[in-house]
Parts: structure tokens; sequence; C-alpha cells
């Protein structure tokens, strides 16, 4: 059997998708292949003009039975908002998938609108709102971007924000890779608890080259300036593994990546920390991250 690509897409005429941070890197790519096989896609970016400008890159693909035609839309999100992402989620009627791909990696410490460290803000509080609010209007399925980094991530649940430790970039930003793990976990289970038909599935893009690693610090900055130049694959390798995630058949809660871990065919893969198999640990998470958020599981 040939390796899984993009080309492998089914139709996705008369569905909608939302990919978050969709205005380049794995979610440029995400959105670009999605339309091509016919979605609606919304692009739900911070910064729209940059949205604008990869839309103008994505064409509409024609279905020769119904000539159904991919659209491709921009909107305005800030994940670092929470006003921002209740707007957003005000502004939607239905998506038959929400694929929550943005995020930053191994930034300085700053803090969000609402006081959030602004990795595990934006990687996994934001998304987790947004989840949430859209949870009533989605369809099918609900695919967050991890990664590897997972394996390297503690959660704090009595300092998730890093207010009484000293800040460390890289320790932040597997902490919110994990936190992506367990709150796929955990929203599977509720949705099993709830009898619904929605599937919740995580991805890994192995070590693709894209615009995140430009902003990390120290010496990982340095290592990953080299290590795009010479092991890195490209944004639609990695771009593949969320697109399997989001188009197979698939038990809920599946992790999917590179068999190799930065490289090889995609399908499940067994990356996963066993601190994300923890299902104590991820309903904790989830309470505290409701807290955090005002936003409760909605089915």
């Amino acid at each position: 059997m040939s390796e899984w690509t993009a080309a492998d897409l089914p139709s996705f005429a008369g569905r909608t998708v939302i990919v978050t941070g969709a205005n380049s890197g794995l979610g440029e790519v995400t959105a670009r292949e999605l339309a091509r096989v016919g979605a609606k896609v919304v692009l739900a970016v911070r910064n729209t003009a940059k949205g604008d400008a990869a839309a103008s890159g994505m064409s509409g693909y024609v279905d020769g039975a119904s000539g159904a035609t991919g659209r491709v839309e921009v909107r305005q999100l800030d994940l670092q908002d929470l006003a921002s992402v209740r707007a957003f989620a005000d502004g939607v009627d239905t998506v038959d998938v929400l694929v929550n791909n943005a995020g930053i990696m191994a930034v300085p410490y700053a803090l969000t609108v609402d006081g959030f460290e602004s990795q595990i803000g934006t990687n996994h509080l934001g998304h987790f709102a947004l989840t949430n609010l859209l949870l009533p209007k989605v369809t099918d399925r609900v695919v967050t971007v991890s990664s590897q980094m997972n394996l390297i991530g503690r959660i704090n649940l009595k300092d998730l924000n890093w207010k009484s430790r000293p800040y460390l970039a890289w320790p932040a930003y597997g902490q919110s890779k994990l936190a992506n793990l367990l709150f796929t976990k955990e929203l599977q289970r509720r949705l099993d608890a709830a009898g619904s038909k929605l599937k919740a599935h995580a991805a890994h893009p192995g070590y693709s080259a894209t615009n995140l690693q430009s902003h990390s610090t120290g010496a990982f900055g340095k290592f990953f300036e080299a290590g795009n130049r010479i092991v890195a694959t490209d944004a639609d390798f990695g771009a593949r593994q969320t697109l399997y995630a989001v188009s197979q058949d698939l038990p809920g809660d599946s992790f999917i990546g590179p068999r190799y871990a930065m490289w090889g065919p995609t399908g499940p893969t067994p990356l996963r920390s066993p601190l994300a198999r923890s299902a104590a640990k991820a309903t904790a998470l989830w309470e505290l991250s409701e807290q955090l958020t005002d936003t409760r599981f909605s089915l």
C-alpha cells in the first residue's frame, strides 16, 4: 500500500472547516488542501492582512459531478484574548471540522490579555475556550495539533501560568503541548459519556520547517536554525499528519504522526507521554481550564 498523502484526501464538498493560524506554515497548507478538495475553509487568524495574502493563493476545487467549489473566508481570531474567541464563536453558524492548529513555541515570557502565560494561553486555553464555545455547532470532529515535545511536558496545576516559579521557555512549551493531548483525551471521554458521535483527535507534524521556529529562544533557537536547513521536512509533510486526522475514519482520541517520529508514513503514533495517558490529570486540567476561561463542555 502506498504512503498516504494529501493527494488521497476525499472530497470535502459541502463541508465547512475552521483552521486556526491558517495564514502560514502548517495551517496554511491544511487550509489550502481542504479548499482544493471542495471545503469551505475559514482561516481563523490574528492578522487578517496575512490571512488575506494566504487565501489569495488558495484555489477552490471544482467537483466534476456536483460543480461544488471550495470557498475560503478569512476571519479575525486572537487566541490570546478570550473576548476575541467569544466574538469569533458567536459568528459561526455550523462547522463540520475544527482544526486547532495555531501555536507559538518557546517564546520569551509574556502574558495574554487575560493574564495567562502566553504559550499555555495560546496553545491550550484559547483553543479550549474556542472548542467549548463551538462544540454545539460541530458535526464531525475536533483535531488539535500537538508536538513531540509533549514528551518533555509536565502539567503544574498549581502554577499553570508560571507565576510562582522561574519561567523556562521550553518546559512551558512542553507543558502546553502535553495539555493539548490531555485536552483531547478528556474531550473524547466527555463526548462518549454524552452519547455524541463527534470525535476528538490530535496530530503532530514531526519536524517541519515553518516560521514557528523563528521565535524560539536561546540554544534551541540556534539548533532549529540549523535543523531547518539539514533535517527538517517541509510544511506539506507536517500538514499531512493533520489532514489525515481530519479526513480518516479513526477511533476517538487518536494521535497521528510520522511512523519514525520525524519522518515516515502517516498514521497513529506512540509518541504520547505517559503523563498524557492519565485520566485523572486530564480531568483535573479540564476543570481548571473551565475555571480560567469561564467556558464549559456544552453537549
